[in-house]
C-alpha cells in the first residue's frame, strides 16, 4: 500500500491522474498560441489568453499551456514565463505551463529561476515542458542565444540534465556549479516540490530521451501527424520506470475547432491554415481574418497545402468534433489531448473551447 501511496502522490504532482473530463475518453487540455488576428493587438491576443484560461479551468479542462515563438506577428507568445505569472494571477486551479520553453535558447539557471518563481505564485500546479527546436528562423535563434553556432541534438541531454540539477539543487561536490542556486528553489528549505518536466517533440529523438528518463512525453500531433504514432510507440518502447513515473504518460497536440454547423468552422480553420502558408512560405504577419481569407485567391498549390494542413485538423460542428477527437485517442492510445485552435478572432476560439466542453458534458456547463 506505501508503493501505490508513493505512486499516486507522483502521479498527483505530475497533474495526470485523477482529471475530471466527464465523457471525454481521455483528459482534455489546451495549447495556447496567443494568436494575434489582423485588426487586433497583441494586447487583445493576452486578454483572450486570461479569458479562455479561466473559462478552461471553469470548465473542468485540465492544464492550459502556452509556447514560445519568436518574430512571428501573429503569435505573442514570445515569454511563456511572463504568460503563465498572469495566468496564474487569473486562475486558481488549472495546471499551467509550457508547450514548451526551447531549452537552446535559455541558460539553463534563467530557466529554473522562472519556474522556481512560478511555482511560488502557483504551487502545485505548474509544468515545464521543453523542446529541443528554437522556434523560430536561424538568425532569430542566433539574436536569442547570442551566437552563430546551432545547438546540436548531442547538446540539448547536457542541458536538461544541467536544468534538472539546478530544479532540484544537487550539483555533485567538486562540480562548478555546486555553489550555485535557483531561487526560488530548494536552498531556501521549501517542501513543496518543484515544477514536473515534460520533453516536447515533433519527432523520435525527445521521445526516446523522455522514456529513458522516465519522463512524460507530450508530441506535436497538430504539426507532424505522420510520426505520432511512430514516435508514441517508440517512446513506450523505450520507457524505463523512474522516480517520476511508473508507466509511459503521453499527451498529444491537436488542433481542434468547433462551431454551431461545419461552414463556420471550416470558415474560421481556414484563417489558420492561411496563416500557416503565409508563415512556411516566408511571408509571416497577423492571422488573417475570415473575410480575407475568403477573398484570398489561392494557386493550386497553395490549395493542395491547405487541404492537407486541415487534413489533421479535427473541425466541425461539437459532435464531429468529439467523434474525430474521440477516434484519434483511440488510434494513438494517448493519455491526454491538448486542444489548440489557431484562428483569427478570439470571441470564436473562447466559443469553440465551450462547444467542445457541451459535448463531453464537462463541469460547468450552462445545462
Amino acid at each position: 500500500m506505501g508503493d501505490e501511496q508513493a505512486e499516486q502522490q507522483t502521479a498527483d504532482a505530475q497533474g495526470i491522474r485523477g482529471a475530471a473530463r466527464g465523457t471525454a475518453p481521455v483528459p482534455l487540455s489546451v495549447l495556447d498560441l496567443a494568436t494575434v488576428g489582423s485588426g487586433r493587438s497583441s494586447a487583445d491576443a493576452l486578454r483572450t489568453s486570461a479569458a479562455l484560461a479561466r473559462r478552461a479551468e471553469a470548465r473542468g479542462f485540465h492544464r492550459y499551456w502556452v509556447a514560445e515563438h519568436h518574430s512571428m506577428p501573429g503569435v505573442a507568445s514570445s515569454s511563456p514565463a511572463v504568460i503563465l505569472a498572469n495566468l496564474a494571477a487569473h486562475t486558481r486551479t488549472i495546471r499551467l505551463g509550457s508547450g514548451g520553453v526551447m531549452l537552446p535558447n535559455h541558460a539553463p539557471l534563467v530557466i529554473a529561476e522562472q519556474f522556481g518563481t512560478l511555482e511560488a505564485l502557483a504551487p502545485g500546479r505548474v509544468d515545464l515542458g521543453l523542446g529541443r527546436a528554437p522556434g523560430t528562423d536561424g538568425a532569430t535563434a542566433a539574436a536569442l542565444r547570442r551566437t552563430e553556432r546551432a545547438e546540436g541534438a548531442d547538446d540539448f541531454p547536457q542541458q536538461l540534465a544541467e536544468l534538472i540539477r539546478f530544479l532540484d539543487d544537487d550539483f555533485p561536490d567538486g562540480h562548478p556549479y555546486r555553489r550555485i542556486h535557483a531561487v526560488p528553489g530548494p536552498v531556501q528549505g521549501t517542501t513543496a516540490g518543484r515544477p514536473p518536466v515534460w520533453l516536447l517533440g515533433s519527432s523520435g529523438f525527445s521521445a526516446q530521451l523522455a522514456g529513458a528518463l522516465g519522463l512524460p512525453f507530450a508530441f506535436a500531433h497538430h504539426f507532424s501527424a505522420a510520426n505520432t504514432i511512430p514516435a508514441l510507440a517508440l517512446y513506450r518502447d523505450s520507457f524505463r520506470p523512474s522516480a517520476v513515473l511508473d508507466r509511459p504518460y503521453a499527451l498529444i497536440g491537436v488542433q481542434a475547432f468547433a462551431a454551431d454547423d461545419e461552414r463556420e468552422a471550416r470558415r474560421q480553420v481556414l484563417t489558420g491554415a492561411l496563416a500557416m502558408l503565409r508563415l512556411r512560405t516566408g511571408r509571416p504577419g497577423l492571422v488573417p481574418s475570415p473575410e480575407e481569407t475568403e477573398a484570398y485567391h489561392f494557386t493550386s498549390l497553395e490549395r493542395e497545402f491547405v487541404d492537407s494542413w486541415l487534413a489533421n485538423v479535427e473541425y466541425g460542428t461539437p459532435e464531429a468534433v468529439r467523434e474525430g477527437l474521440g477516434a484519434l485517442a483511440k488510434r494513438t492510445g494517448a493519455d491526454e489531448l491538448m486542444i489548440t485552435s489557431n484562428a483569427h478572432g478570439g470571441e470564436a476560439r473562447l466559443r469553440s473551447f465551450e462547444l467542445i466542453a457541451d459535448a463531453y458534458e464537462l463541469p460547468g456547463g450552462e445545462g
